[in-house]
Order: structure tokens, then sequence, then C-alpha cells
């Protein structure tokens, strides 16, 4: 909360010198409405599109007024350190990533108002920490071979899916998931899987989905594998969505 009324104070300086500027300052001459931490380490396999990846947000960050922050350094994960962002994106981890000083300290980032955003292999991460696992909301099962697939918008008002087409055709690596998160997450967007091979969820395939939790805020998507991904404006659109909204400023996530 304390978070959350001292960035409130900084997106109204923010506004202020927007106006008297007429909207035309440039975004490095302005302070950030927020900070974002990005987190790619990994102990499991390692994505290529990783440097696309910190490269798309620190280009958001800049077009969007927030400031980004990228690490590997799981030392970072301190109370100290991590008061000073709004939100902690998980870029595609894998593997066990913090020791239980840094999941404590993590958890209470959390607990205090705190926004996570994970993508990808985000969900193929800690999979023995069970609070990360309700964090995430589900972890990866399998994945078929990178091929095209359509994707259904579910939640057409949320921030991270108002401005993608109604079935939304892409290519990427297609999770399939443990467990199906639907009931304790709001999904926002499913994959069909008559659209591609190697779907096994069925019917209902949730891939992209946020939540409230424990008093912060989660938002996840599955999308993310490859590195053209993180240049499509439209997966650029989702991705912004998603962090604005882990950071609090477009809404509750509704269940």
């Amino acid at each position: 909360m304390d978070r959350l009324r001292a960035g409130v104070s900084l997106l109204i300086v923010f506004t202020v010198l927007s106006l008297l500027f007429g909207g035309t300052a440039q975004a490095e001459n302005s302070p950030p409405r927020f900070a974002v931490l990005v987190f790619s380490k990994t102990t499991g396999f390692r994505h290529d599109s990783i440097p696309d990846g910190i490269a798309a947000i620190e280009a958001l960050g800049a077009e969007h007024g927030f400031r980004v922050d990228a690490t590997e350094d799981a030392g970072r994960f301190t109370a100290t350190e991590l008061a000073r962002y709004w939100v902690v994106v998980f870029l595609c981890t894998t593997g066990d990533i913090l020791d239980p000083d840094q999941k404590a300290a993590f958890e209470e980032f959390i607990r205090t108002g705190g926004g996570f955003v994970g993508v990808h292999s985000a969900s193929d991460t800690e999979y023995r920490w069970a609070w990360y696992g309700r964090l995430v909301g589900a972890y990866f099962a399998d994945h078929p071979s990178i091929q095209s697939a359509t994707l259904h918008i579910e939640d057409p008002g949320h921030h991270s899916t108002k401005d993608l087409p109604a079935s939304w055709r892409r290519t990427d690596e297609w999770y399939n998931f443990r467990t199906n998160p639907r009931g304790a997450v709001h999904v926002l967007e499913t994959l069909d899987e008559a659209s591609y091979a190697g779907g096994r969820m069925g019917e209902d395939h949730p891939i992209a989905w946020c939540q409230e939790i424990d008093g912060g805020r989660s938002w996840y998507t599955a999308v993310g594998h490859t590195a053209e991904g993180y240049g499509e404006p439209l997966f650029r659109r989702h991705l912004l969505g998603g962090i604005e909204s882990a950071a609090g400023l477009a809404g509750k996530c509704r269940r």
C-alpha cells in the first residue's frame, strides 16, 4: 500500500508535467511513473529470446514512462531492493532461482502490494515452492513443436487484451500445464487446440491470466518463446498491459 501511494504521487507529478508542456515533454525529462525489475535467471533450459525480451520491456518503459532494471542477480531479492519497484517480471526464468531468504523477501514484496509478471517459462520455475505455484497460477508440463495457433480472447476488457483481435493467430511454443488454473485465476485468453497439433488440455486451455493474491497482483502469459515475437506490436501491447495491470494502474483483476 505504501508503494502504491508513493507511485500515485509520482503519477500525479508526471501528469502535471505533461499538461504543463502540452504533452510533448520527452519521457527521459519526466519522472518515471513506476519502476520494473526484470529478472531472467535460469538454472534449466535457457531461452535465446531473453535479450530480445529485455530489450522489448526497456523500449516499452522508454515509450510509456516507467523505469526498467534488468538483472540475473538473485541477491537483488531483499526487502530493501524490492521496495524500489512496483513490478517484478520473471522473464523466461527456469529451475530453482531463489534461496529461502530471497523467497521470503519476494513473498513480502507481494504481500505489501507488489506486482508479479510471469512470461512464458516463468511457469517452468520453482516447482517445489508452493507459494510461487499459486502466484504463477499453473506449472508447465510439456509442449509440442513451435507452430501457428489461434488464441481466443476471453476478457476483451482487460488492459492486456483490449487491443488484441478476438481471435489472435500467431506462432509460438504452446505450453500444456500440469493443472488447469481456471477457478483460481481470472482467465484472459484460451488456446484453440483444434488450430494446432499437440494440445493436451482439451476444450478449456487457458494461456494467459491474472489474479489478485495475498495483497498483490499477478499476471501471466505463456506467450514469449521466440525472439521474433518480442518485436510484434500486438505482443508488445499484451505485455505492456500486463505490466501496467500488475502495477495496479489498470483496475482490479476480477474473477
